[in-house]
């Protein structure tokens, strides 16, 4: 019988390779269409870029997607040593979205070349692209996890059906254990046991006893510490369900979100004023450079540099000219967005390390 992590394996490579090949076949069948009605209704032109586009996913396919497949998941070699970045993001990158990106722009030069506007790619192709792009991308986070029961790979804390109880103890010192009364020496000031210079017995029961301590100077001698999961447990009755969480619905939320403004720059790049002008070049490019972030693994503290450099500072740039050049083709909420995300990451970055920054009588 077939375990469930087979299963689990089969359908992440299932996914994984139809993303892949799905979106190069819907474009290229597309984009022959164009060719067919640019060369005049010509059927030879249109079977010779579908022979191409079967031909190229062929050869990528057992030549390079296969193999990489194979020695990632037997992790052989320096492929198992890789934790900070992910192989088969940036393969699924250069294979897949690449290929579909030139595939655009040339389309925009064809229709451009021969004064033709037929077909400007507008929604399904991009969409297709990039929702292709997010599925390898849940994959690639959901792979560690399991899909039957609790999470129990992206936060502990969800795994836990109690409250987590630590027993902070302190330590008594030996002044916290001297009464009031005494002196400096442990000694009662004119008692029998300071003047033959002996012990009293009411020293030798404090040094015996070392958990006995007067109550002022003493601090409580426990304290419960409850994790989020306990607090999110803590809640019961009919509506209880609403305070219940899992990672790996999260990791749904989170890639949508993490894609959100490449996506707006696509939507922008398929305007029909953008898309047959010379400005459809930079808009894909530095499109393709955002999805480049996807190859860093998502513990890594490079994301976050990388999103200002590849992402959000390239995309206000262009949003700022876009707007000049074209008008309102996008809304103002982007650049807002692009703008304060690049300052406050350079302000609590670089700046704060200053010393002009670092004063404590600033706010």
């Amino acid at each position: 019988m077939t375990s469930g992590k087979t299963v689990k394996l089969l359908l992440y490579e299932v996914l994984q390779f139809a993303a892949l090949v799905v979106p190069i076949f819907v474009l290229m069948e597309r984009f022959a269409s164009l060719i067919r009605d640019v060369k005049g209704r010509d059927l030879t032109a249109y079977w010779l870029v579908v022979a191409v586009s079967l031909a190229y996913v062929t050869s990528v396919t057992l030549l390079v997607w296969v193999p990489l497949k194979f020695v990632i998941l037997k992790r052989q070699g320096s492929i198992a040593e890789i934790t900070q970045w992910r192989p088969t993001a940036l393969a699924y990158l250069i294979l897949c979205t690449l290929p579909c990106f030139a595939i655009l722009i040339a389309s925009s030069k064809v229709q451009v070349d021969s004064g033709h506007r037929l077909d400007h790619f507008a929604e399904l192709p991009i969409s297709l692209v990039l929702f292709s792009l997010i599925c390898v991308d849940i994959t690639e986070r959901l792979r560690p996890c399991r899909l039957l029961g609790q999470s129990d790979s992206l936060d502990p804390d969800f795994d836990i059906h109690g409250p987590v109880l630590t027993h902070l103890e302190q330590v008594p010192t030996v002044s916290s254990q001297l009464p009031p009364d005494e002196g400096q020496n442990g000694l009662t000031p004119g008692s029998p046991g300071a003047k033959n210079g002996s012990t009293s017995d009411r020293w030798r029961h404090f040094a015996g006893s070392p958990t006995h301590s007067t109550p002022s100077a003493r601090a409580p001698s426990t304290a419960y510490l409850y994790s989020s999961s306990s607090r999110h447990r803590s809640y019961s009755g009919n509506l209880g369900f609403l305070w219940r969480r899992d990672g790996r619905s999260e990791v749904f939320v989170d890639s949508f979100l993490f894609w959100l403004d490449t996506v707006e720059m696509m939507r922008v790049a398929g305007e029909p004023s953008i898309f047959y002008s010379a400005w459809v070049f930079p808009v894909y490019i530095i499109s393709f450079l955002s999805t480049l972030r996807m190859v860093i693994a998502p513990n890594n503290p490079l994301l976050s540099s990388a999103g200002v450099a590849l992402q959000d500072f390239p995309f206000f740039i262009v949003r700022v000219v876009l707007i000049v050049v074209f008008g309102y083709v996008t809304p103002v909420l982007y650049p807002l967005k692009n703008v304060l995300v690049s300052l406050t990451f350079i302000y609590f970055t670089f700046l704060t390390r200053l010393r002009i920054f670092r004063r404590q009588s600033m706010f």
